[in-house]
């Protein structure tokens, strides 16, 4: 089922200091960088692929990018601007470095009836880049978080009463990122 108007945001804002490169730029399971792989599902499921967080490594990619509403407040400050560009349409925040996530699980998010906020949630934690928000639901609380200086997204998301995203086993692995040099080896056999 496809979902036209809702905004996908491809986090890329962090440092990747664990991974010492841009993580977004790495080649994920169809050789292309891991930034444009998603970009291509989000706009299988009728979403419009926008990366948060305005980073240089990314700009010849061609992809429009919006800055990050305050730097340093982690993906918090991301969520913010993603919330204010979405205007009154729904947003997809999907994080950089999750090549597993699917057409099918974008089209879960892109599809569900609608709720403020819709994640994934296991071992009693949220999955808050890979979930849908409603800003007119989601984005004031976000902005007093993050003006509090309470930047966690696991609050946010108790907060306003995320509803959970069920997901079996098989689903739940696509929810692996590559944060490390070991991670993305391990599943590639690259360094």
């Amino acid at each position: 089922m496809r979902s036209v108007g809702v905004l996908g945001g491809i986090f890329v804002g962090g440092g990747s200091s664990r991974m010492g490169r841009a993580k977004g730029l790495l080649p994920g399971p169809s050789g292309e960088a891991l930034v444009v792989q998603l970009g291509a599902r989000l706009r299988a499921v009728g979403a419009t692929p926008v990366l948060v967080g305005a980073r240089a490594e990314y700009e010849a990619l061609g992809l429009p990018a919006i800055a990050d509403a305050r730097n340093g407040a982690g993906p918090l400050g991301g969520l913010v601007a993603l919330l204010e560009a979405a205007g009154s349409r729904p947003a997809i925040a999907v994080a950089c470095d999750m090549p597993w996530v699917d057409v099918g699980l974008l089209a879960r998010l892109a599809s569900a009836a609608p709720c403020a906020a819709l994640a994934p949630r296991s071992a009693d934690r949220w999955e808050p880049l890979c979930a849908r928000y409603d800003p007119a639901l989601v984005l004031g609380a976000a902005r007093a978080r993050l003006d509090r200086g309470q930047l966690a997204l696991q609050g946010l998301l108790d907060e306003v009463g995320a509803i959970a995203l069920w997901l079996d086993e098989h689903d739940l692995a696509k929810l692996h990122d590559w944060d490390t040099p070991e991670a993305f080896a391990a599943a590639t056999g690259e360094r």
